[in-house]
């Protein structure tokens, strides 16, 4: 039996040592996904084959620039409500299909669908799915039920976000779910926001 195993990560880098130690665990590429905000344009659009695997023609365009080996896939994409993001994996997959129509709801219905259907608790999509707007980066895992306990230990020592303590910020902000029709956060934004979680557990 599997189960998924999700973290949110405010920072990009925290999130890929994370991808790398689950690979190094022995978790293979294709139950491994991430998904990250792009409004800083770290990523470029480029013309290569590495999208070629996830967005198996629908809606990831290749990504370069500094994504090295992380993950079979990795592209570029626009989710409702998030804006572009780079993303890779079967979460990936399911979004990029949304993308070109072939998940009703939008992109993001196909990520938050995506966790539902793999067992995430929805008030959690939610929260991870407003986390990647606001800037974050999702890192989710398929493993046996057996190693969920090892995989989620190699995501929280990776610094990532603690959820129960993020969704009480983000209601204390009026927030209640994660809605596509919003505005995508600027980087700006993106930058107040941040600023308030630093030096706080949240």
């Amino acid at each position: 039996m599997t189960k998924t195993v999700t973290g949110l990560f405010d920072d990009y880098s925290d999130a890929t040592a994370a991808v790398e130690q689950l690979k190094g665990a022995g978790i293979s590429d294709s139950d491994i996904s991430i998904v990250s905000n792009n409004a800083d344009g770290r990523h470029k659009s480029g013309n290569n084959d590495v999208a070629e695997d996830a967005g198996a023609g629908a809606g990831i365009g290749a990504a370069v620039g500094g994504v090295g080996g992380l993950l079979t896939g990795l592209g570029i994409m626009a989710i409702p409500g998030v804006g572009p993001v780079v993303a890779a994996g079967w979460l990936a997959a399911t979004a990029a299909g949304a993308v070109a129509g072939a998940v009703v709801g939008g992109a993001a219905g196909g990520i938050i669908g995506a966790l539902t259907d793999s067992g995430v608790d929805e008030r959690d999509a939610h929260v991870y799915a407003e986390g990647v707007r606001r800037g974050g980066t999702l890192v989710t895992a398929k493993v046996e039920e057996s190693r969920a306990a090892e995989a989620e230990a190699i995501l929280q020592r990776s610094n990532w976000v603690n959820l129960p303590a993020r969704r009480t910020a983000y209601e204390g902000q009026g927030w209640t779910s994660f809605d596509d029709n919003s505005k995508p956060y600027s980087q700006a934004e993106i930058d107040a926001d941040r600023a308030r979680y630093t030096d706080r557990a949240l």
